[in-house]
């Protein structure tokens, strides 16, 4: 297997405001392309692009592509199900919706400390095992986000699966709150074959300060800025995938030219990326990958990935000289359709969700502070 997979949660929209109206034409030519150059892996999981995700699949690879052709992976979210009887129900619907037969890949989805003891209560490790012999799932795994000490405690408890799906990017490589470097390292002692999500830390290093631009560009000058992160999680011994959220064509396009024929960064490439993480974390304001699982249960309906985008982008401008930049104008645009960062209710529902564990509310409050007025 090549080790580029089409991560389908950024996918391209035909409404930029609204992450279910997905684009689904030119997804399919993404997917031809991808199919083309000889990448299968596809990821897809129930909340991705307002919930859409699943039936683009089916629409943009299962219908037009023979089963055999292609590997498809997707989740069981702990949001959806709440009894044993709830585990099957939600299976079965992702089997319609994809129309896919059968998972080639199927995870417990984003397990961490608040999660976890739900999945063992409700016996999903052993639910999905009897899925795997029954023929409905090739291979069993889960995508995690916490501590390296839990990591551990899993993988012990739990030999029989088969992978594990984390995050890890050069910027969280050595973070006290993703700890890239230490979960990794824990799967490697396990056995365990990893995919990586968030190679490219939901654009955070696709758009790297000039400072680290100018360095990256010196040693490659013909390579685009996200490739970095993306070689950076492939070089990795043990990582068997790379999940990119492309959204478009030309993105797909630029990672394709890289990843057909990958070749590993070298020790000299891997120094140059902590210096530039370096950089990056000097300017960083908030640290959100923008997957959006905040925004779906906001009572308040506030587009918290995209503001904190517009927060960043400002952060890093000298508005001692500029006094106003076009953010503001974005911002006031959103708030037309979208609750406005001061209307956070503090219920905590986004904080008891996010993958990053941020603090979400104390962030939009100086959000607020920058563009409330």
């Amino acid at each position: 297997m090549k080790k580029l997979g089409f991560g389908l949660m950024r996918m391209p929209l035909i409404d930029p405001n609204d992450d279910g109206a997905v684009d689904v034409e030119q997804v399919k030519k993404m997917v031809d392309l991808f199919m083309e150059k000889g990448f299968t892996y596809f990821d897809t999981a129930i909340m991705y692009n307002g919930c859409q995700s699943q039936r683009v699949a089916k629409e943009a690879l299962v219908d037009r592509y023979p089963r055999d052709s292609f590997t498809l992976a997707t989740k069981l979210h702990n949001a959806f199900f709440h009894s044993l009887e709830d585990r099957d129900k939600v299976f079965f619907e992702q089997l319609e919706q994809t129309g896919a037969g059968y998972f080639d890949y199927y995870l417990l989805h984003g397990i961490e400390a608040g999660s976890y003891p739900k999945y063992e209560q409700l016996d999903c490790f052993n639910w999905l095992l009897e899925k795997k012999a029954q023929g409905l799932v090739k291979h069993a795994g889960f995508s995690f986000h916490d501590t390296p000490e839990l990591l551990d405690e899993i993988l012990t408890k739990h030999p029989e699966m088969e992978f594990v799906q984390l995050q890890i990017n050069y910027l969280d490589w050595e973070s006290e709150w993703i700890q890239s470097r230490k979960v990794y390292e824990v799967a490697e002692a396990h056995g365990k074959p990893v995919i990586v999500m968030e190679p490219v830390k939901g654009g955070t290093l696709a758009k790297v300060p000039a400072p680290a631009e100018a360095l990256l560009k010196a040693r490659e000058p013909e390579l685009s800025v996200p490739s970095w992160g993306i070689r950076f999680a492939a070089s990795l011994p043990g990582v068997m995938v790379v999940l990119s959220g492309m959204s478009t064509v030309e993105q797909m396009e630029d990672n394709i030219s890289y990843m057909e024929h990958f070749k590993p960064l070298t020790a000299e490439e891997q120094a140059l990326t902590k210096r530039v993480a370096r950089i990056i974390n000097d300017q960083i304001a908030v640290p959100c990958t923008g997957c959006s699982y905040c925004t779906e249960g906001c009572p308040m309906q506030i587009p918290i990935p995209k503001y904190f985008s517009l927060y960043n982008e400002d952060m890093r401008e000298d508005l001692a000289e500029k006094g106003w930049t076009i953010n503001f104008s974005y911002y006031d645009n959103l708030t037309e359709r979208f609750g406005k960062a001061k209307d956070c209710i503090a219920c905590g529902q986004c904080e008891g969700v996010c993958p990053q564990h941020l603090p979400i509310i104390e962030k939009l409050k100086a959000v607020s502070a920058h563009f409330d007025h």
